[in-house]
C-alpha cells in the first residue's frame, strides 16, 4: 500500500501562519533587528516560501501593519453598544481599545512603536488606521454633545480636538498598560475615563474651564 499524502495546507492559513509570526518577530525584536530567516523559522516554513507569499520584508512589514490596525479598529467598533448612554459608550469603546491592546501586546508593539518609528510607507498606514479611530471618538462625543443640549454646544472644531486629545491619550495609555505589570484593561480604561470624562461633561453641559483674565 502506498503511504497517504497529507493534506495541502490552504494558502490563507499558511499565510497567516506566517503574519502571526512576523507580528511577533516585529513587535519583539522591532524592524530592523528581524530578518526574514527569524520569520520563516518561527513560522515553520522555508525563507524562500515567506518571499513567495509575502514578498519583500518591507511590504510584509506593512501587512502586519494594515492586518493589526484593522482588528483594532474593528475591536473598538463592536465594542461601543450605540444603545447605551454617551459615558456609556465611551466606556465601552476605551474598554474594548484597552483589552485588544493588552490582549496582543505585538500587534500594539508593531502599530504604536515600530511602525511610527521607520517613517514612510510605515507611519501612513498607521495614520490611516488613527484617523478612522479619531473619526469614530469624534462621531462618539459629537453624539453626546448633541444628547446633552437640544442646539449643538461645541464647535465642530472643538469636537474634533478633543477626540485628538483621547485618542492620543489613550495610545499612550495603552503602551505604558502593556509595560506595568498587573495593570488590567479595565483598569487603564477607567483611569483614562476619569481623567477625560469630568472634562467632557463639563464642556457638553456649557461649563468649560476658562483661563484667568490676565492670561496672554
Amino acid at each position: 500500500m502506498g503511504a497517504v499524502k497529507s493534506k495541502r495546507m490552504p494558502r490563507a492559513v499558511r499565510e497567516r501562519q506566517m503574519m502571526d509570526a512576523a507580528v511577533q518577530t516585529f513587535g519583539q525584536r522591532g524592524y530592523r533587528a528581524t530578518s526574514m530567516d527569524e520569520i520563516a523559522e518561527l513560522a515553520g516554513v522555508s525563507k524562500p516560501l515567506v518571499y513567495l507569499y509575502l514578498n519583500s520584508k518591507e511590504d510584509l512589514f506593512s501587512a502586519c501593519i494594515r492586518r493589526e490596525a484593522k482588528a483594532l479598529v474593528e475591536a473598538v467598533r463592536a465594542g461601543v453598544d450605540p444603545e447605551l448612554p454617551a459615558d456609556g459608550q465611551l466606556w465601552s469603546g476605551l474598554r474594548a481599545f484597552f483589552t485588544h491592546t493588552a490582549e496582543n501586546p505585538d500587534g500594539w508593539a508593531v502599530l504604536h512603536r515600530q511602525a511610527r518609528s521607520h517613517g514612510e510607507p510605515f507611519v501612513g498606514e498607521v495614520m490611516v488606521m488613527r484617523d478612522e479611530i479619531v473619526a469614530f471618538v469624534t462621531g462618539l462625543i459629537g453624539a453626546a454633545a448633541r444628547e446633552a443640549h437640544r442646539d449643538p454646544a461645541l464647535a465642530d472644531r472643538d469636537v474634533a480636538g478633543l477626540a485628538q486629545a483621547l485618542v492620543g491619550a489613550a495610545e499612550s495609555l495603552a503602551g505604558w498598560a502593556n509595560d506595568t505589570p498587573d495593570v488590567s484593561a479595565k483598569e487603564a480604561a477607567a483611569t483614562l475615563m476619569n481623567f477625560a470624562w469630568a472634562g467632557l461633561e463639563n464642556l457638553m453641559h456649557a461649563r468649560p474651564w476658562q483661563p484667568p483674565a490676565d492670561a496672554s
